[in-house]
């Protein structure tokens, strides 16, 4: 990450495991602050990931082979990925498309810029209903 071409990249090419050891919120964010808006790994820490989602920091896991390649091209040349979140794909500079999975839940959230809280609110006429007959 010390090498300027990577200066303005939004998206990291991560290892295994990635965010082990990290159980707040803290990683999320600073990886953020960073300018960083989506990350891709072979593989998570389950708090790191859920964590991710929350603070909307997409993090994608990527079999290991195609990550390792990645990562070798970056290393190499200018690597230039793009993402579809609503397609669930990420193309590359030379057109090549790769699927990739995530829980709809959190696709939704990400797509539509909601949080807990959010989500909470849309809920708020029934919570309104339910406050009043309880009294």
């Amino acid at each position: 990450m010390n090498d300027d071409k990577y200066e303005n990249a939004s998206i990291l090419i991560a290892g295994e495991n990635f965010g082990c050891g990290s159980s707040r919120e803290h990683a999320p964010w600073s990886l953020q602050d960073f300018g960083f808006r989506i990350i891709i790994a072979s593989s998570f820490a389950d708090i790191f990931y859920n964590n991710s989602f929350k603070n909307g920091l997409v993090p994608i896991i990527m079999n290991e082979s195609q990550v390792k390649k990645w990562q070798k091209e970056a290393d190499e040349t200018e690597l230039t990925l793009t993402v579809d979140l609503e397609k669930k794909v990420i193309k590359d500079q030379n057109g090549e498309t790769i699927a990739f999975d995530i829980p709809e839940y959190h696709r939704q959230n990400l797509m539509n810029g909601w949080d807990e809280i959010a989500l909470t609110m849309q809920l708020e006429d029934k919570i309104s209903n339910y406050e009043q007959t309880s009294l």
